[in-house]
């Protein structure tokens, strides 16, 4: 079985997620019921018959380095011309520079089905859009004349170089050098993990990357961003030279086999400082935040496809009695574990979704509100949500993913059947644009911290005045919401505390599930929804009383090293 887009479900969801009301705020003249559905099945059908029929051969095939040049797995390349051509790459970008002004929550609806159908080749798009999203807004004329243009246009690529061997997480360890050369730079250093560093499906690729200036003071404070392209861009936006930059080597991982993951080598490249000296961190979150909600919607596409494929899994495979059924060979789909397994992949894939989706609305309507007031108070909500997005939806994929292996069986762990490429593929979404820990430390610091709890305040009485019909769901919502205050006034008690340290994924979690069952439960309008929204609050928002004891917890019994056996 190849991958479906699941338009209805999207459609839902951007409803419940508050597009109409978006759209009501005449900030997007364009995005009338027509033309939202036009793209959706737009996207739909591009997805469906371009991009997912090469997820599997690109899986196998891989890429390789030759030549200094890295060659992209067959297909992509000419995928990638038809993406581009079709306007995918500058849905949401300004008008001014070749987009389409849509709203950032339809265009990652259609990243959704892209990362669905093919999440390998849609980490390429994913990360020009940082580059985008940075340039619109901190770019200088010339640089948005002659790189900003290309990027939208998907003429050209980008992407984002912080990571160096020494510096992972810690980005105050970058080594990287940027020398004076006149009125620009020049750019010496080695940076690892750049996902589509380069390839063969563009002429031209457009770097962004953290160095320092010589008198750089150490620490976060001394990094600055620069423009490195692959080829040099004359003024008049003619292809000179290459550029002093190539690949060196990419690596071999777990998944996304098609996406080069490479380490680059920087030895004395032309670079455009981009903002300030010393602005680089500030300008990079720019990017990161960006990145970080659509990785969130990349957890999404995957778990929406390794449920697909379970589900068909499930709907032919016969085994066992069912308690259901009369047949003496029932379909597993019949059994009620693995009936269980596929509401939980259902019901948490279409929650993920749904708070994704209403990050983005947030994201919009901070820009886009119609007062200052609403334009602050979506602010705040973007702000809160966007780590919850980031990390519960991809360890949700992760779940998903293996919960779709479990449904297949021993067939599950034969790559031959294809569920196992989504479970190795949804792995780096946990580790990707910031791991999994330090959202939670995000949410559970800066986050919670903002106007001392407000954000957080703010979207638990909007869920606790939210009137669900079901008394069943509207019970263990309710119970869920009292879970969620406790551990948010126990982590603003003890905020900056190794014990909010130590409880900080698990608040996530807390968080993350309620919110995704408030999610479901708003969105319950027919016996389906009402169905899957009853056996999440069930299964899932019961246990939102043992989290939050959990959370009080703190940090207990951490600080010990017997528990690591020394």
């Amino acid at each position: 079985m190849t991958y479906r887009a699941p338009l209805t479900d999207i459609a839902h969801a951007l409803k419940v997620a508050g597009l109409d009301e978006l759209v009501e705020t005449g900030a997007f003249d364009g995005a009338d019921s027509e033309t939202v559905t036009a793209v959706l099945e737009a996207a739909g059908q591009f997805t469906e018959g371009v991009l997912a029929p090469l997820n599997r051969s690109g899986d196998q095939e891989g890429v390789r380095l030759e030549n200094g040049k890295v060659r992209s797995a067959a297909g992509f390349a000419a995928a990638w011309k038809q993406y581009a051509e079709g306007g995918w790459t500058g849905l949401a970008a300004d008008p001014a520079f070749g987009g389409q002004g849509l709203p950032k929550v339809l265009s990652l609806a259609a990243f959704e089905m892209a990362h669905a159908a093919n999440m390998s080749f849609a980490l390429c798009p994913l990360l020009g859009e940082g580059a985008i999203h940075l340039l619109s807004l901190h770019g200088t004329n010339r640089q948005q004349d002659l790189y900003l243009k290309n990027l939208v246009s998907g003429a050209w690529t980008g992407t984002m170089n912080l990571t160096e061997p020494q510096a992972g997480s810690d980005l105050a360890l970058v080594r990287c050098k940027a020398e004076p050369h006149g009125a620009n730079y020049r750019i010496t250093g080695q940076k690892i993990f750049i996902t589509w560093g380069d390839h063969d499906m563009t002429d031209n690729i457009v770097h962004l990357v953290l160095a320092r200036l010589p008198d750089a003071p150490p620490g976060v404070k001394g990094i600055s961003l620069f423009l490195v392209p692959k080829v040099l861009v004359g003024d008049d936006g003619k292809l000179g030279a290459a550029n002093a930059l190539r690949p060196l080597s990419i690596e071999k991982k777990l998944g996304i086999h098609a996406s080069p993951t490479c380490v680059m080598g920087y030895e004395g490249a032309y670079g455009e400082i981009v903002g300030k000296p010393g602005d680089g961190l500030p300008l990079m979150f720019l990017m990161m935040n960006s990145a970080r909600l659509n990785v969130g919607m990349e957890g999404v596409g995957v778990a929406e496809a390794a449920t697909q494929k379970a589900l068909q899994y499930a709907r032919e495979r016969r085994q066992g009695r069912s308690p259901w059924s009369k047949d003496q060979t029932a379909l597993i789909v019949d059994l009620p574990d693995v009936r269980r397994m596929l509401a939980l992949m259902t019901a948490k894939t279409q929650a993920a979704r749904a708070i994704c989706y209403a990050t983005a609305v947030a994201s919009d309507m901070a820009n886009h509100a119609e007062s200052e007031h609403a334009r602050e108070a979506a602010k705040l909500r973007e702000d809160i949500l966007v780590p919850i997005a980031k990390a519960w939806s991809t360890d949700v994929a992760v779940e998903v993913a293996s919960l779709g292996v479990q449904v297949h069986g021993g067939a599950g762990f034969i790559e031959e059947t294809g569920a196992a490429q989504f479970y190795r593929d949804a792995r780096i979404t946990p580790i990707y644009e910031g791991t999994n820990g330090i959202q939670a430390m995000d949410l559970a610091g800066r986050k919670l911290g903002l106007e001392n709890g407000k954000a957080a305040r703010d979207l638990l009485i909007e869920m606790r005045s939210t009137q669900i019909a079901d008394k069943t769901i509207a019970a263990h919502l309710s119970d869920a919401i009292a879970a969620c205050e406790r551990a948010t006034d126990w982590m603003l008690a003890n905020r900056g505390t190794p014990d909010a340290l130590g409880a900080a994924t698990t608040y996530l979690k807390l968080m993350g599930d309620t919110v995704g069952g408030w999610m479901l439960a708003k969105g319950a309008d027919d016996a389906a929804r009402l169905g899957l929204a009853r056996f999440y609050a069930s299964q899932v928002l019961t246990l939102a009383g043992g989290l939050a004891d959990t959370v009080e917890s703190g940090s207990a019994g951490l600080e010990n090293a017997a528990i690591l056996g020394a």
